[in-house]
C-alpha cells in the first residue's frame, strides 16, 4: 500500500495490569480502536497539505447531526459517523497523481499499529469542578496548625504599586476537561478480531471516553545495551541473587 493512515480514533475501556516474562507487574491501557473510515481525502495539490479526515464508526440517527454534516458524509455514501478528526498520512509510496491509494470510504482499522513500539494518545482529561490553588496548581498552602486555614491562596495583591492583579496570576478556577496528548506509550498488545489496543501506562480522560491514537511522532531512541527486553537491571539481579542465596 503506497500510503496509509497514521492514526485512528477509539474509546478508552479501561485499565488493567500484565506481568511480563520476568514476573514484573505493568499497568495497562485497554482502548477499542476503530473501526474508522476515510470520511475525505486532502491532498497538497487542493487543500495545501496531505491528511485524512476519518469517523468512527457507531450506530447514530440522522436526526443527531445538521445537514451541513449529513450532506459532508453523503458526498461519498457514509452512514452518519459520531465524530470526526483529521490525521495524517504516511507516505511509502505514490501514484502517478502523487495522491498515493487512501481514499474516502476505505476502512481504517488498529492493524495500522503491527510493526509499531510507540504511539501518541490525545484526550480530554476528567472534569475536577471548581478546584483552589492547592489542587489545582500544586500549592503549598498554608500552616497546618491550630486556627490556620491551610488551603488557601493568601496575599495576591502587590502593594502599592502597581496596586493591581498581574495577567495569568494561577488563582482558584474550572480544573480539568482539558485537550491532553501523552507521548511515546509503549505497545503491548494488539488484537485485530476485537479491534482492541492494549498500551503501557495512563492516558487522560474517563472511562468510554474518545481518544485519538497516532503513531509516535518522537518515538524514543533505544541504544544498544541500554535499552530494550534485553537490558538487566542491576539492582533487581541483586536482589534476585540475594533470594538464591
Amino acid at each position: 500500500m503506497p500510503s496509509t493512515v497514521a492514526g485512528i480514533l477509539g474509546i478508552k475501556v479501561g485499565m488493567t495490569q500484565l506481568f511480563d516474562d520476568k514476573g514484573d507487574v505493568r499497568p495497562v491501557t485497554v482502548l477499542k480502536a476503530g473501526p474508522c473510515v476515510v470520511t475525505q481525502r486532502k491532498t497538497a495539490k487542493r487543500d495545501g497539505y496531505d491528511a485524512v479526515q476519518i469517523g468512527l464508526v457507531e450506530f447514530l440517527k440522522e436526526s443527531k447531526l445538521s445537514k451541513a454534516e449529513l450532506g459532508h458524509l453523503k458526498k461519498n455514501d457514509i452512514a452518519p459517523l459520531r465524530m470526526l478528526r483529521e490525521v495524517p498520512i504516511v507516505f511509502e509510496g505514490k501514484d502517478d497523481e502523487g495522491e498515493g491509494h487512501v481514499k474516502a470510504g476505505d476502512p481504517v482499522l488498529v492493524e495500522i499499529f503491527e510493526g509499531e513500539k510507540f504511539v501518541d494518545v490525545i484526550g480530554t482529561s476528567k472534569g475536577r469542578g471548581f478546584a483552589g490553588v492547592v489542587k489545582r496548581h500544586k500549592f503549598a498552602g498554608g500552616p497546618k496548625s491550630h486556627g490556620s486555614m491551610f488551603q488557601i491562596t493568601g496575599s495576591i495583591g502587590s502593594s502599592a504599586f502597581p496596586s493591581r492583579v498581574f495577567k495569568g496570576m494561577r488563582m482558584s478556577g474550572h480544573m480539568g476537561v482539558d485537550r491532553k496528548t501523552v507521548r511515546n506509550l509503549r505497545i503491548l498488545g494488539v488484537d485485530k478480531e476485537e479491534n482492541l489496543l492494549v498500551i503501557e501506562g495512563a492516558i487522560p480522560g474517563h472511562k468510554d471516553g474518545y481518544v485519538l491514537i497516532l503513531k509516535s511522532k518522537r518515538p524514543p531512541r533505544e541504544r544498544r545495551g541500554f535499552a530494550g527486553t534485553t537490558t538487566v537491571d542491576p539492582l533487581k539481579a541483586a536482589k534476585r541473587a540475594a533470594k538464591k542465596g
